[in-house]
């Protein structure tokens, strides 16, 4: 495919992702979230997530803090957006990982097949015997508390999930003509898997991409939940959600806020998924027409 019908290929896909209702709503709804998450790091709205106000503790929201404050007189509403954006980075760096790392474990396993098919089968295997909760718990726990090292333990766990994806299409395309017509021209294996059979599989990688974010986001409020997260005063949504677990009775904000940012985030990452997956996957199309 030239660059410019790469190109028209790509407006296509962003059109159609606008044009459809799913997609533009959850589109709009993560620009929300991040673009106020920014604002919020930036100290452009809201106030500083870590400052506590004594006097102000447990104040239900209103027109000052608009989310209402905790126990400390730290405002949630910034706390909640300061914790999408570090939940953001934290998914964005663990889904990479596990991307970079899966793709190339399923692009030369599927396509050399033999004892590096067999080592990277048995890798994925085993990774795939543990729940990934658990093993995401594991590595957090015996890593350095930090939000890269959450970010590596939460990637390492989706490692397996882009390793399969990926490998059963290269196994079907290393045997399709045009890789054997550039075998025949002297093309090195390598040469082939990343011009002619890794620009095959981008869009399975994409989708799948799409769908892990909000995975990632689940898992990575799950550990912070637990305490192994990253650490205090940093914001963490499921940080928030632990502390708040005995004001519920008397300050049910606290709970609720970023309870609700976390259904939001997550549906919203889905269904963005969901769109892109629609448009970029042929069977999708089929099944919903």
């Amino acid at each position: 495919m030239s660059t410019t019908a790469k190109q028209q290929a790509q407006k296509g896909a962003g059109r159609k992702l606008l044009s459809s209702g799913r997609g533009a709503v959850s589109l709009a709804v993560l620009v929300i979230l991040l673009g106020l998450a920014l604002a919020v790091n930036f100290g452009l709205v809201g106030f500083d997530p870590i400052a506590q106000t004594p006097s102000d503790r447990l104040l239900a929201p209103n027109s000052t803090y608009w989310f209402g404050t905790d126990q400390f007189g730290r405002d949630i509403f910034s706390r909640v957006m300061s914790g999408v954006g570090s939940s953001s980075l934290i998914s964005v760096v663990a889904v990479t990982i596990a991307a970079v790392f899966g793709t190339l474990i399923g692009l030369f396993g599927g396509f050399y097949r033999g004892l590096i098919d067999l080592f990277g089968t048995g890798v994925t295997n085993v990774l795939f015997a543990f729940p990934p909760l658990l093993l995401a718990l594991t590595l957090a726990s015996v890593l350095d508390r930090n939000w890269f090292t959450v970010a590596v333990a939460i990637g390492v766990v989706y490692i397996p999930i882009f390793a399969r994806v990926t490998r059963g299409p290269v196994l079907s395309l290393r045997e399709i003509e045009f890789v054997r017509a550039a075998r025949s021209t002297g093309m090195n294996s390598i040469g082939i898997m990343f011009r002619h059979v890794l620009p095959n599989i981008s869009s399975i990688a994409i989708i799948q991409i799409a769908l892990s974010l909000s995975w990632a986001v689940l898992t990575e409020a799950a550990l912070s939940f637990l305490g192994l997260g990253s650490p205090p005063p940093a914001p963490s949504l499921g940080s928030m959600i632990y502390e708040a677990r005995t004001l519920v009775l008397i300050a049910p904000w606290t709970l609720y806020a970023p309870g609700a940012i976390i259904v939001t985030f997550v549906v919203a990452l889905n269904l963005l998924g969901d769109s892109i997956r629609d448009i970029l996957d042929p069977r999708s199309r089929e099944v919903s027409s």
